[in-house]
């Protein structure tokens, strides 16, 4: 399609039915020309909720009816999932289209992000996009060293608050920040908008869940969770944040319905990793890194779908700058699914979306110079294939430091208090190998590696994965991974190696 080229001396004009190519400082940035409306993206990232915790999944003791609404009026996808299942690694990589270990300092959680790669909400606002969040956008880490003027998520907005209904929940009124987005939009302008919940992110309110009438007999514990009410309570507790990240994405549907912006906006529902519980968040394990995802965008999506190609977080930025007419950088890793959203199939729709890379470096500090746990996954629709690049560290921190790679929270004080399979499972040592049947071990209980009958699809999937992470130049894999400890980790210190040295007497 024919492409025009026009040059613009400020990034936020209003652009109508009109496609531009903006011709930046830096960049050029090809806008499709066609009469074709650019639709508004709203994405909704909670901080800290695990795939399957919602209505829709069939999940009794979590009442999601905002995301059920996305989910049966959209496309509910199988298979999503983030490269890093840490907060600012994955915010990055979702904002960048590129995976973690291609982000240099970015790949650390409590990083520097360099500026270096373009972000959709930047590219979007310079061809016309009015921008903005609320709540949590990239982090947390430090933006302003890396170069950006401002959150790459786009322009704050939060100022408008609300009296929390319990302890643990934010004071911001995320839905009313958005009403005050829209307010200060221009007629008709594209708009891109980042609603992040700080919710279910902990603390907790402990036992708001049975306070609201939830029942411990409802829930059910992965097998690596001794089977105490006290662990049941404690995700009643979590339910009830994810409930109130989904009260807001409600009232942000209802504002987009009667402005009449529905139809023509891509809502994306997800998270940026599992829960904040031993074995999940933080962890390359099946829950920690798989997400929810539903997409409703009017017309545009066939009501109901069940997908299951597999889409990595990186894959959003792509896909809304292909939404937009905007020319995908070549910076961009990720692929846009496009393709998938605007099928009628459910099921398999592209079957070349069956593989996906997973991995992290240094999270939370808690060790002998406060090194990382370098490890990386290949996920198929079988298995999942991690290596532990360095078995003898502490998987989750060292036991002097408190294991800081996993909340506190009354689940982890329990299982501290016995060292058996509870705590070898979620805080002890691990093999430099481990491969999950996932289709038969969701919960990755049962590690197989060591098994003859699997040692040639054990090695074929070490081989492709390291094949992969070459092509994407990750230092680990080259043999330069120790520059990952090298980066500035810009959070508290209290839980570094050398305060527990120094306040250890």
């Amino acid at each position: 399609m024919p492409a025009v080229q026009i040059r613009v001396a400020f990034v936020q004009r209003m652009l109508a039915s009109s496609i531009l190519t903006v011709v930046a400082a830096t960049s050029s940035l090809t806008v499709r020309a066609d009469e074709q409306p650019r639709p508004n993206i709203v994405l909704a990232i909670a901080d800290d909720w695990s795939n399957g915790h919602a209505g829709v999944f069939g999940c009794p003791w979590v009442e999601t009816p905002a995301f059920d609404r996305v989910a049966r009026e959209g496309v509910r996808f199988n298979n999503c999932f983030t490269s890093n299942p840490k907060c600012s690694p994955c915010r990055a990589s979702l904002l960048t289209g590129r995976n973690s270990w291609q982000l240099e300092e970015a790949c650390c959680h409590f990083g520097v992000f360099p500026a270096k790669w373009p972000v959709y909400p930047d590219l979007l606002e310079q061809t016309g996009y009015a921008v903005g969040y609320t709540g949590k956008g990239w982090g947390p880490g430090d933006w302003k060293t890396g170069g950006f003027k401002r959150n790459p998520a786009g322009v704050e907005f939060n100022k408008q608050r609300l009296k929390p209904p319990r302890r643990g929940i934010s004071s911001i009124d995320y839905a009313e920040n958005f009403a005050a987005f829209l307010k200060q939009r221009k007629p008709g302008q594209p708009f891109c908008f980042w609603y992040g919940s700080l919710e279910p992110h902990r603390e907790y309110d402990d036992g708001a869940g049975i306070r609201a009438g939830k029942k411990t007999s409802d829930v059910k514990l992965p097998g690596y969770y001794p089977d105490p009410n006290l662990i049941r309570s404690d995700f009643l507790d979590y339910a009830t944040e994810v409930e109130w990240f989904d009260t807001h994405l409600g009232r942000i549907l209802a504002q987009l319905e009667a402005a009449g912006e529905l139809d023509n906006t891509l809502i994306l529902v997800t998270s940026d990793h599992g829960m904040p519980f031993p074995r999940v968040k933080g962890q390359i394990y099946e829950q920690g890194f798989h997400l929810p995802l539903a997409i409703r965008w009017g017309k545009q999506t066939k009501a109901g779908r069940v997908v299951d190609d597999f889409i990595n977080v990186r894959d959003f930025c792509p896909t809304f700058l292909e939404l937009a007419g905007v020319t995908v950088p070549d910076s961009v890793s990720g692929h846009a699914f496009v393709d998938v959203l605007k099928s009628e199939k459910s099921g398999w729709i592209d079957e070349s979306r069956n593989r996906m890379l997973v991995g992290k470096e240094r999270h939370d500090l808690g060790r002998p110079q406060d090194v990382g746990y370098p490890v990386r996954g290949l996920r198929t629709p079988e298995f999942l294939y991690v290596r532990n690049f360095k078995p003898d560290r502490w998987p989750v921190g060292n036991p002097e430091t408190g294991y800081p790679n996993c909340d506190n929270s009354p689940t982890k004080t329990l299982i501290l208090s016995s060292f058996d399979d509870h705590y070898r499972l979620c805080f002890g040592m691990r093999p430099d190998e481990e491969l999950y049947r996932i289709v038969d071990d969701p919960d990755c209980m049962h590690n197989l590696a060591d098994q003859d009958d699997l040692a040639k699809t054990k090695r074929a999937l070490a081989d492709e994965m390291e094949k992969l992470l070459r092509a994407e130049q990750d230092p680990r894999i080259l043999g330069r991974g120790d520059v990952f400890d090298s980066y500035k980790y810009t959070g508290n210190q209290s839980h570094s190696y050398d305060a527990w040295l120094k306040h250890r007497k």
